[in-house]
């Protein structure tokens, strides 16, 4: 393992090791993520079945049957119905990440994801055995609360119990188990698929119970971070831990450096409200913004909607299914890449390089389907190549989505909160995410309908703008430890307006806005 000192020159070198111990438990924390992973993959494989359109939503599977080569084929899935199966998970993630970000402060992060196991698996065996359409919403809100849960507590974990030189490699076996659990989805959605009498989908949707299961399972062996710990008055405990999982019996400093931040939190009695504040406003933009521009991507409407995306471009029932696999093997791999490379590139270098590699993989894409479909959606007979090439480069554009926004839009948001804010900051950008996720699964089928090809231009556009948001307003972050963020933003050309340092205190100590001294 990494041993020595764990240097920055960006502040306080904290002394400390990379630990079996930590990696471990980091890894444990980390499979949170396949529960998200999973239901994002298996919703739209499920949806693409022909034995469950024909089950529960009759009308979608007439249409779809109906549809001849010479049809419009952008239309032929447009149901609000359908993609309220999908959509109605990510309104019920919002309302329970909101609660809990209370529950992760009071009762600790572990609590959390204990809970977020336990409710998804409630809405894996309520799916698995749904008779009619409102068993399968009910289900769905079921998994929503555990997502919810998960997504508040994990990466918020994970980022406390890492040491900062690999904060950001750790922090990111959360997207990558995400992605995992898209490719098993994927997988077991082309297997499931060809079982004789059509009830495989079943068994996709029941098949939630396992990452539920290993997240419950796993929370009974994972400690409390030592940061929650000293925020619910276990100081001693906190201590033994941070020496277990630093490897190395001094630790001082970086515990009094806990204490001091979480004296400064007590003194927070209504965090809600004092995120609002002026001294916040760099944490509060990016809490908000990154999850908005990380579903404007177009990302996730790949992933759910992959199977659906690939049918409608030409690809029969299996092959569809084959494809989604194939991008979800793309997604799995390039996060590796990411894991690698971003405490050594940075997230700056990763999210530039991501954001040019989307935008010129959806103006290819826009091009092929224009060139195809045009405006009536008749693509005549679509040769190999033009479908295998399709592919490529949508395989392309989900390389460059996993490696920066994919993992760096749930990393950046979890390391650079304040204690005294870091549950409702993470509740805010999980909430965001959960809005923009629902909106995009719940219009766009209608969306495809109508925008036609010009649906991956209006991705493509945003892409330009969140590009252009990261080069001007986001500072790079690699390397400097979460109590030590502010000096980042006092630093910056324009935070540092709302941030600035105190001359007359030592590094981690800044004063925000003009509201005083915090410990940080």
């Amino acid at each position: 393992m990494a041993g020595g000192v764990i240097a920055s020159s960006k502040g306080k070198a904290y002394p400390g090791k990379l630990t079996g111990n930590v990696l471990i438990t980091c890894l444990i924390a980390a499979t949170g993520g396949l529960i998200f992973g999973y239901d994002l993959g298996i919703s739209g494989g499920v949806t693409s079945m022909d034995s469950f359109l024909k089950k529960f939503f009759p009308a979608v599977y007439a249409k779809e049957s109906s549809v001849k080569p010479s049809d419009d084929q952008y239309c032929k899935f447009d149901s609000q119905t359908l993609t309220l199966f999908t959509s109605s998970l990510y309104l019920a993630a919002l309302v329970s990440s909101i609660f809990a970000g209370t529950v992760t402060r009071v009762f600790g992060r572990r609590t959390t994801m204990l809970w977020g196991g336990i409710l998804f698996c409630v809405g894996a065996l309520v799916n698995g055995f749904a008779q009619r359409v409102w068993m399968l919403i009910v289900g769905r809100i079921f998994l929503g609360f555990g997502i919810g849960c998960a997504n508040q507590s994990v990466p918020i974990y994970v980022s406390e119990m890492a040491p900062y030189r690999f904060r950001g490699g750790l922090n990111m076996m959360f997207q990558l188990a995400i992605t995992i659990g898209i490719l098993v989805a994927n997988l077991l959605n082309y297997f499931f698929s060809q079982i004789e009498g059509g009830w495989g989908w079943r068994l996709s949707l029941g098949g939630a119970m396992v990452p539920a299961i290993i997240i419950i399972v796993g929370s009974f062996f994972l400690p409390d971070t030592p940061n929650s710990l000293i925020e619910r008055n276990h100081n001693a405990k906190a201590k033994e831990q941070l020496i277990k999982i630093r490897g190395i019996p001094d630790v001082d400093d970086e515990f009094n450096d806990l204490v001091a931040a979480s004296e400064a939190s007590r003194l927070i009695k209504h965090p809600w409200a004092t995120i609002l504040e002026r001294k916040y406003r760099p944490q509060l933009t990016m809490a908000i913004l990154i999850p908005f521009f990380q579903q404007l991507t177009g990302n996730n409407v790949i992933t759910f909607y992959a199977p659906v995306l690939f049918k409608t471009i030409g690809f029969g029932g299996k092959a569809s299914l084959m494809s989604a696999v194939i991008t979800g093997s793309v997604n799995c791999v390039a996060t590796l890449v990411s894991i690698v490379s971003v405490d050594k590139w940075g997230r700056r270098t990763l999210f530039l390089e991501g954001g040019t590699q989307m935008f010129l993989c959806q103006v290819v894409i826009t091009i092929a389907i224009a060139f195809k479909f045009g405006v009536s959606g008749n693509p005549g007979e679509l040769p190999d190549w033009y479908a295998y090439g399709l592919v490529f480069f949508i395989c392309v554009y989900v390389a460059g989505f996993a490696w920066s926004w994919g993992p760096l839009g749930w990393l950046v948001p979890s390391e650079i909160f304040p204690l005294e804010v870091r549950s409702a900051a993470q509740s805010i950008n999980v909430s965001v995410n959960m809005i923009f996720t629902f909106a995009i699964a719940q219009i766009f089928t209608a969306m495809l309908c109508h925008l036609k090809f010009g649906l991956f231009i209006f991705f493509a556009c945003w892409v330009v703008v969140m590009t252009i948001f990261i080069y001007k307003f986001l500072p790079e972050t690699k390397g400097v430890p979460i109590e030590e963020m502010a000096t980042v933003w006092a630093k910056h050309p324009y935070w540092s307006k709302f941030v600035t340092l105190n001359d007359g205190n030592g590094g981690g100590n800044v004063e925000l806005g003009n509201k005083g001294t915090n410990p940080v």
